[in-house]
């Protein structure tokens, strides 16, 4: 057994979560001063259960808490898990890996966990009794401590000296047993003081016995007198009933005639209140028509009046306006006159501009086609020059070319034989490098199809071990399930067995008779012990029984004598005994008749099963109890057989003879009837989860062996596959190196033939040139010839267009003077017609 792991999150310094892997071998952990290694022995000696803050080094328990910096805020809890290997169960666990974790909230909450179920610190530290490894243990030494421990007390020395030697887990138990034994003493002392009160009590408890039994004699006559009663009233009332549904019925019909009349009267009622509305609607509509008729007689009349005084207006105004009319008709037929004679000299006169304008514009149109065509010989002229320069240019540059185009024609051809020696070497070269490209792609294929086959065998090994895991860690749950559903049931089935063997529940002087059951042969056990039943009816048999459960049955009546005895002697109490030698059932009477009703089920007798022996003691304690469902049809029973019957229902109800009820909730939820019962569902679970763990551990240890021969096999595949990737990685560099070799020869023919065609397009570039060059010099000498005779024609007409330009100019400045002259007299002759106008 060895430490593994120690995981922190919150822990003093600790603010992020931090995990500490421990290997075989030896393992230190340094740092300079206050950097937290101490907190590391202290996170493993909080983990373990120390509960004294000092040995902590604070002053309460929330320092251990990380309390946050400048940068960060602090945390809400501490935790520390510590995580061993129990390969070698050194740890009375059923686990090959133990992790314990304490957590401590700032609340004040905490816990432990044993492998993430919440336990408590008694398990911790019984976990880790005698191993050396606990808060106290020897594993644990911190500065100073061995010199605390050769100057300290011899008792404290001791302690350490227990845990190596292995007795410490025995001393705990020893103390905690002497401390239950003492409680248990105390417990003793307390039962003997309340059953001598009690006993004190029994006394008076009879006579008060004797006196309810006479209260509940006369409790029942009483009741059946009240029920005589009510039976009586009941009938005086559904008399008196019936008198009343008469009388209501009478005044029903009366009240439904009433309402038919009212329901009349209100309709005449409404139908008069409809028509004197719309009397008074009519009135007032008459009312206001009238109203309106005097307003509109009252406008009209003053409207009248109003035009009267507008016509005797019109009519002055008519006079005045007639005599000014012929006035100005006058006036303006002189007027007339006046314009007609000034509207002719305008007309006249603009007639005559018109015609000067025409002239003038067709004379400068002429002037300016003249200068336009003077302009355009002259530019043709200066064109021509220009040209003839430009050709004597060309021809110049045309020779000079042709010597150009004869030398690069001898480079080009120098070039091209260099090109084809060039292009012969390169073929060898191309040809034995495709070889070894062949060679090292064909190499690669296989070493690829190697790879892909190792590949697909690491996969499905990969693939069978995730197919273990998940099945493992499957298992893993399912053996944690089924160990803690063991622990629970073993641990339930030991306290039953104890509970049972110790008669827990069951009165001083039960338990004190049935510890000389193995002394005393004759002896039965108590009436739980013999009897069995079903689950669901374990309640009401119990509550059928009561006290009765408790009775301990004997073979004969001297074994039951010598008992009563034997507790009279030492005081333990009283006891009920059943010899089966004189016990005998009470005779079933009238059975048949209350099974028969609704709810009940069965008679108690019937729902218990014993040894045949032991009959009578079932028909004697059961044989007279009826069980029904519930408590409803409990009472109709009871009521229906007047009370004389014992009814006790599934919940544990109880109806007794005389009409007396017991029910509701237990305080104590033991259950002496079941508990045998329980211990053998127990038994049966504990064995078959026992089978259960076995088989998972086997088929955990069997898949263990499995993963390793397939981890072994993935390991073996992974190194095939490294192996193969090494050697195409440099296959892959051969080829590489191949495929630059001939991509750099292609390159080189490229760069060849791409020179050759271009030397080809040179050359016919060059021909064309000298070609082209050739017939430009011809053509040049035509052109110059032609331009020099274009010239002496263009100065001749030049000449006679600056003639005809002399004589436009001339007439067009007499025609711009007419116009002057004329636009005066019709501005004069526009003035006068303005001025007769006003």
């Amino acid at each position: 057994m060895y430490l593994k792991s120690i995981e922190v999150q919150g822990f003093k310094s600790f603010a992020n979560k931090i995990t500490f892997q421990f290997h075989n071998g030896i393992t230190g952990i340094v740092g300079p001063n206050g950097s937290g290694k101490s907190n590391v022995a202290d996170a493993v000696r909080w983990v373990l259960g120390e509960q004294r803050v000092k040995q902590l080094r604070g002053s309460n328990m929330q320092d251990v808490i990380f309390a946050g910096t400048e940068l960060r805020k602090p945390m809400s809890y501490a935790s520390v898990a510590i995580t061993m290997d129990n390969s070698d169960h050194q740890l009375p666990i059923d686990y090959e890996e133990v992790t314990v974790t304490r957590r401590l909230y700032r609340s004040g909450e905490s816990e432990y966990l044993l492998n993430g179920v919440q336990c408590r610190l008694r398990d911790i530290y019984e976990l880790f009794y005698d191993t050396g490894i606990g808060k106290e243990g020897y594993s644990i030494i911190g500065q100073g401590q061995i010199d605390k421990i050769l100057s300290g007390k011899p008792e404290d020395r001791r302690e350490l000296f227990d845990e190596a030697a292995g007795i410490v887990k025995f001393k705990r138990r020893k103390e905690s047993a002497q401390k239950k034994l003492e409680s248990e003493r105390q417990n003793l002392l307390r039962v003997n003081d309340i059953l001598s009160e009690i006993e004190k009590r029994l006394g008076p408890l009879e006579k008060q016995s004797e006196d309810a039994k006479v209260y509940l004699k006369k409790r029942d006559e009483m009741r059946s007198v009240d029920v005589n009663m009510f039976l009586l009233e009941l009938e005086r009332i559904k008399k008196s009933v019936s008198q009343v549904e008469e009388q209501l019925s009478l005044a029903q019909e009366q009240l439904k005639e009433a309402q038919d009349a009212y329901d009349l009267t209100k309709q005449e009622y409404e139908m008069v209140e409809q028509k004197v509305a719309e009397a008074d609607k009519a009135i007032e509509e008459n009312r206001e028509s009238l109203n309106e008729t005097i307003v509109q007689k009252e406008q009209l009349e003053g409207r009248l009046n109003l035009l009267k005084e507008q016509i005797h207006s019109a009519r002055q105004n008519d006079e005045n306006i007639l005599a000014r009319l012929q006035s100005l008709e006058r006036n303006a037929a002189e007027h007339q006159k006046e314009q007609d004679i000034c509207r002719k000299e305008i007309e006249e006169n603009r007639i005559a501009l018109e015609a000067l304008e025409e002239k003038r514009r067709l004379q400068t149109g002429r002037l300016q086609g003249l200068q336009a065509e003077i302009e355009e010989g002259s530019r043709q002229i200066e064109a021509h020059k220009a040209a003839i320069i430009d050709l004597l240019n060309k021809k110049a540059s045309l020779k000079a070319g042709r010597q150009k185009f004869d030398t690069m024609m001898e480079q080009v051809q120098i070039r091209n034989a260099e090109l084809n020696q060039r292009f012969i070497s390169l073929q060898t070269s191309e040809s034995t490098g495709q070889e070894s490209l062949t060679r090292y792609e064909e190499e690669l294929e296989q070493i690829q199809r190697q790879i892909t086959a190792f590949s697909k065998q690491c996969e499905e090994s990969e693939e069978e071990l995730e197919r273990i895991r998940a099945f493992m860690q499957e298992r893993n749950e399912m053996l944690q399930k089924k160990q803690q559903l063991h622990i629970q049931n073993r641990s339930r089935l030991e306290s039953l067995i104890n509970l049972t063997e110790r008669y827990e529940g069951y009165g001083n002087s039960i338990r004190k008779v049935m510890e000389k059951k193995e002394t005393v042969k004759g002896i039965v056990g108590v009436v739980a012990d013999i009897i069995q039943t079903e689950k669901k009816y374990e309640t009401a048999v119990e509550t059928a029984l009561g006290g009765s459960i408790q009775n301990i049955v004997t073979e004969d009546e001297e074994t039951a004598k010598a008992m009563i005895r034997y507790l009279k002697d030492n005081r333990f109490g009283r006891a009920t005994f059943l010899p089966l030698t004189s016990i005998r059932s009470h005779k079933r009477q009238n059975d048949g008749e209350p099974l028969k009703e609704k709810g009940v089920i069965a008679i108690a007798a019937d729902l218990v099963t014993t040894e045949k022996k032991y009959q009578a003691v079932k028909e004697y304690l059961l044989g007279r109890i009826y069980v029904v469902d519930n408590m409803d049809h409990a009472v109709l029973l009871a009521r229906k057989f007047r009370y004389s019957l014992r009814i006790v229902t599934l919940d544990g109800e109880l109806l007794s003879p005389g009409g007396s009820m017991t029910g509701g909730a237990f305080k104590n939820a033991g259950n002496l009837l079941g508990r045998r019962r329980e211990i053998e569902e127990l038994t049966g679970a504990v064995s078959k989860t026992e089978k259960e763990i076995a088989d998972i551990q086997r088929d955990i240890e069997q898949k263990k062996e499995v993963r390793n021969e397939v981890r072994a096999a993935l390991e073996q595949q992974r190194e095939n596959v490294q192996n193969q990737y090494l050697r195409q990685n440099t296959a892959k560099m051969k080829l590489g190196q191949a495929q630059s070799e001939i991509r750099s020869v292609q390159e080189q023919f490229e760069a060849i033939r791409r020179e050759k065609e271009s030397i080809e397009l040179q050359v016919k570039a060059i021909e064309a040139q000298k070609e082209k060059i050739v017939s430009d010099m011809e053509q040049s000498s035509a052109e110059r010839k032609e331009f020099e005779c274009a010239i002496e024609t263009r100065q001749a007409l030049l000449e006679k267009q600056q003639e005809q330009e002399a004589e436009f100019s001339k007439t067009v400045v007499d025609c711009q003077l007419e116009c002057a002259n004329a636009q005066q007299k019709m501005e004069f002759a526009r003035q006068n017609l303005n001025r007769i106008q006003e």
